[in-house]
């Protein structure tokens, strides 16, 4: 066996927005940070849709210029109902705090390169092409880590704290059998880029775009460079029975949203279709003796919100001061550090989970086919979609107030005549 041995701070594994964020802060404050990466970047990853409370934590890293360059300006989001008469766009410029009108849309592929590069540039070593096979934590303290690189040499690295950024690969949770499926709310998709899809005009191009239809929903992601981004989010039972191969499944799917289809009638798929299955889940628990766990390592939610790379960034940013706390702070610093961090974690999946459990429910289309801002609950619930469900938000009363009225509409609907509006039943694809 080939060993590398080297002693660090912190060993963060994974690459994407978490790790790379978390990196590059940790480094800036003078540990020893080694991130290793399982791919070599740029490398392809889904997911490319940003949120306005993006932009501030791209500001203190030092790269909102370079995004700028790459990204495709997001000033609003779409929603298209077939059982609603026409299309309605929400503008972030119209949420409760006027300063987060804006976000973007990127290439996942350049926008993280970005991110990772700039970890390296503030301290952190970066080792990619080198996937992390296993972690263990010796009763002397600190973390050993054996990883594969990509020419087949192992390699050892050890490190006093292990900050899991490993996304969908979920190391540690699946290690310690943690990992848990979301039962209530349970999908998969199916994604291509497309070239030369109708998009919205002006101002409105770059807006992502949420299309209803029969068997869940369509994500329609406009990028600078002319393609866009198009993925089915439906239930993985569903999937799994497609009968036919993914790009064929992909155009069916299409064909049964009729407002996407126009969209696309100009259009060419210029990627190869991809599928995804068990898109909802959670970890037990996301910090332990020695390790964190950041983003998608921890907990995935359906990305009809966009969450994804804002909650991993974020996540970055509150986990850098609980490794410091953990590397530096007494024990009680340490454990108030975590209690504060895995608060507020929790407190933002479940601001996005209430809305994403329930979007495909008659009375929430409805809701947010026909905005109302009285008692200011339109602005807040642009404010919650820009992002802003970490600390004292001003925005929660009104939000309490729209979940009132979510309720009500829905026993009425419920108790209520057939609906002659009612969506089609699912056809096979």
């Amino acid at each position: 066996m080939a060993h590398s041995a080297s002693d660090y701070d912190v060993l963060v594994v994974g690459g994407g927005p978490a790790g790379s964020t978390v990196a590059a802060l940790l480094a800036a404050r003078g540990e020893r940070v080694l991130l290793v990466e399982k791919d070599r970047h740029p490398r392809f990853h889904i997911g490319e849709s940003l949120l306005p409370m993006n932009v501030p934590l791209l500001e203190k890293l030092g790269v909102k210029n370079e995004i700028d360059r790459i990204g495709m300006p997001k000033y609003g989001v779409e929603f298209v109902s077939p059982t609603h008469n026409k299309a309605v766009t929400l503008d972030f410029a119209q949420g409760w705090d006027k300063r987060f009108f804006y976000s973007y849309q990127v290439r996942r592929s350049e926008f993280d390169h970005i991110l990772l590069k700039n970890a390296a540039a503030r301290g952190a070593t970066v080792v990619e092409g080198c996937r992390v096979a296993d972690v263990t934590f010796p009763a002397e303290g600190g973390v050993v880590a054996t990883a594969k690189a990509d020419d087949g040499c192992e390699h050892r690295f050890t490190a006093r704290f292990l900050v899991d950024a490993s996304g969908r690969d979920t190391l540690l949770a699946n290690k310690l059998s943690l990992k848990q499926r979301n039962e209530q709310h349970k999908s998969a998709a199916v994604f291509a880029h497309f070239r030369g899809a109708h998009r919205l005009p002006d101002k409105a191009e770059g807006n992502i775009s949420v299309f209803w239809f029969a068997h869940g929903w369509f994500w329609f992601i406009p990028l600078m460079d002319g393609t866009t981004s198009i993925g089915a989010v439906c239930s993985p039972e569903f999937i799994k029975a497609r009968g036919t191969d993914v790009t064929s499944f992909l155009h069916q799917l299409i064909a049964l949203c009729p407002a996407l289809s126009a969209r696309l009638a100009d259009a060419e798929i210029c990627s190869e279709a991809q599928a995804t299955g068990n898109y909802s889940y959670r970890s037990k628990r996301m910090s332990g003796d020695r390790y964190l766990m950041l983003g998608d390592a921890y907990a995935f939610i359906d990305p009809v919100f966009s969450t994804g790379v804002y909650l991993a960034m974020k996540g970055g940013f509150l986990g850098a001061d609980v490794v410091s706390a953990a590397l530096h702070g007494t024990a009680a610093e340490a454990r108030r550090a975590v209690r504060g961090f895995e608060a507020a974690v929790r407190e933002s999946l479940a601001s996005f989970s209430w809305y994403i459990y329930r979007m495909n429910r008659p009375a929430m289309r409805d809701l947010f086919m026909a905005p109302r801002n009285a008692f200011r609950m339109q602005e807040a619930l642009l404010s919650l979609l820009s992002g802003d469900v970490f600390g004292h938000s001003p925005i929660k009363p009104s939000l309490v107030l729209f979940k009132c009225i979510y309720f009500i509409k829905a026993f009425a609907l419920k108790h209520s005549a057939p609906r002659p509006r009612a969506l089609p039943e699912p056809d096979q694809a």
